[in-house]
């Protein structure tokens, strides 16, 4: 299967309406004492009743059974899934860096190759983030699930997805993301033999685009450009298992049916996904590195303006032309904290060590910056305008202080030896000005 083979509605946060089947839908009301084909009326909402007209997300869903038709949930083992608070262990400021997680050699589907990394805030708060990343070698077969703790951002890296959702489905491939709202029941099938990648769970404010300021009404990502799946449900009977994240915790139940049922559905609440080659780079044409805010793709905000729970930053292909500058990221220490990931190629600032499926952590006020390899070539390169290819980068920067886990911190794929790469940084100081 390829992207060609499905359909798309357009539009980010549009009011969206759609049916797999002619008339399934009502027209002029939600909730008619009976709906076309004996289907049930659902509303789906991932914000208050009460939240402002621009925030209010919901759908309403007109499907086959409502959800109550289900058996009762039973915990079952989190496997190496973590909520946050993450109090297992104290978190350092130490700068960290992790190899790729291997792909599994038994047979196993997207949740239970999840595994946390870190995350921050308190998702029974509703405030910050969960980080995974996940291996899979097959698909999740008579298996569905739902995450009530937050909404989900999916960064492929290596392999592409079928992701069948209440409200159909969509495809996800390496240099595309997709997000899954909040409570929405979907299973992942794999369209390759084996796929890798992060996930960033937003317990907060749902993603939003960022505001251009002055950049004005074009660039960066364009609403357009998002796409929506249109209605498509299954109505198959047998043995099925539902899988819940609620409240930190991993819950199973039985269910006779596929709950992705919905035959028709309107709303603001779905499933959406992103080609990140689509991202309008804005950059600098006279000197310095601007800050890596003008990469952000989307963003949960917090209580305070300007200050994000999460912002969804990529640093993708680009033209850089600044003159008289040192052009890779500049050393810095920051009030926010950064998980980066690396999808292809070579990341700028990190020539060694940072490979694609690896991941780093820079929390709250710890330094980093270019490695001291880095430093020395950008120092003294001639400055003539350059492309930067084959390589896609990204960032979850947070407000918060992101928490690693026991298993970041005490697992093989950790780098002990990552601040090596700064040791050698030499002091170039003489008391002489430079002529």
């Amino acid at each position: 299967m390829n992207n060609n083979e499905l359909q798309y509605m357009t539009g980010f946060g549009n009011e969206f309406e759609t049916e797999a089947l002619p008339g399934a839908l009502p027209i002029g009301q939600f909730s008619p004492q009976k709906v076309n084909y004996d289907l049930y009326a659902e509303q789906f909402s991932t914000t208050a009743f009460t939240a402002p007209r621009a925030d209010n997300r919901r759908t309403w869903f007109y499907r086959i059974r409502p959800s109550v038709v289900q058996g009762d949930y039973t915990a079952i083992d989190n496997g190496l899934i973590r909520t946050a608070p993450i109090t297992e262990v104290p978190t350092p400021p130490t700068m960290l860096r992790w190899d790729p997680i291997d792909f599994p050699a038994e047979p196993t589907d997207f949740i239970d190759g999840l595994v946390t990394m870190a995350a921050n805030g308190s998702a029974n708060a509703q405030t910050g983030i969960g980080i995974h990343i996940y291996v899979a070698n097959k698909s999740m077969d008579n298996r569905y699930f739902y995450n009530a703790d937050g909404e989900m951002l999916f960064v492929p890296q290596q392999g592409e997805l079928l992701l069948r959702t209440e409200c159909g489905k969509l495809t996800v491939r390496a240099g595309e993301i997709a997000v899954i709202p909040r409570g929405i029941k979907f299973a992942v099938d794999l369209l390759t033999e084996t796929a890798r990648g992060y996930i960033c769970e937003n317990y907060g404010h749902a993603y939003i685009l960022p505001e251009r300021g002055p950049v004005g009404a074009n660039g960066y990502a364009n609403d357009r450009d998002f796409h929506y799946p249109v209605a498509a449900f299954e109505d198959i009977e047998g043995h099925f298992e539902l899988v819940a994240k609620f409240n930190g915790n991993m819950f199973r139940c039985d269910i006779g049916h596929s709950p992705l049922d919905v035959v028709a559905w309107t709303g603001n609440s779905a499933p959406y996904k992103y080609d990140l080659a689509r991202f309008n780079v804005m950059n600098t044409v006279s000197y310095d590195h601007p800050d890596p805010s003008i990469f952000t793709v989307l963003t949960s905000p917090s209580g305070t303006e300007g200050v994000a729970n999460i912002d969804f930053a990529i640093f993708p292909p680009r033209w850089m032309v600044a003159e008289n500058t040192f052009r890779p990221p500049y050393y810095h220490r920051n009030i926010m904290s950064e998980f980066m990931g690396l999808i292809e190629g070579v990341y700028d600032a990190k020539e060694h060590g940072f490979v694609p499926g690896g991941s780093s952590l820079h929390n709250c006020m710890s330094p980093h910056g270019p490695e001291a390899d880095v430093f020395e070539k950008a120092s003294n390169a001639d400055l003539q305008p350059q492309r930067y290819e084959n390589t896609l980068a990204f960032m979850f920067e947070s407000r918060y202080v992101i928490s690693p886990t026991k298993y970041a911190l005490e697992g093989k794929e950790r780098q002990a030896n990552y601040t090596d790469c700064w040791r050698t940084i030499k002091k170039h100081f003489t008391g002489k000005q430079d002529v």
